[in-house]
């Protein structure tokens, strides 16, 4: 059985006040690391941003707002269109200001994704080996 689950998904990326372009959303889940999904952004085969995501979170989000930090999720329903608005938040500017930008989801490609990873860890059912952990942890002191 696979450990892991990679999908390609084309998400719309609003930076400030511009129109939404296209990007590629490349998410990978592993069982090594099962509370974790990476969404690796790109644009023109230049890597836009490399975000860790929680995999519950995304999960509720599909249902209703959740989040409170750097990354804010709800779903969006446009007609017949549904949507995941991700809100993220990065690091503060000069002037005060945080960098911002929201991507959009197609709700069921998303979670058609989380989905899959649930055959290979169902919510819940996470663990942390906790040695390992530790291990690494001390290792790198």
């Amino acid at each position: 059985m696979n450990s892991f689950v990679h999908k390609t998904l084309v998400a719309q990326l609003q930076a400030g006040d511009t129109d939404r372009f296209p990007v590629l959303a490349h998410l990978t889940y592993d069982a090594a690391d099962p509370f974790a999904v990476t969404a690796v952004f790109s644009h023109d085969g230049r890597v836009l941003a490399d975000w860790r995501l929680d995999r519950d979170m995304l999960r509720e989000g599909l249902r209703r707002p959740v989040g409170e930090g750097d990354v804010r999720l709800r779903p969006v329903s446009r007609g017949v269109w549904k949507e995941l608005r991700m809100e993220l938040l990065g690091d503060t500017r000069s002037d005060g200001s945080r960098q911002h930008a929201l991507v959009f989801w197609w709700a069921p490609a998303l979670s058609a994704f989380l989905h899959r990873t649930h055959g290979i860890v169902p919510p819940g059912r996470e663990r942390v080996r906790i040695d390992d952990f530790l291990a690494d942890l001390l290792a790198g002191s």
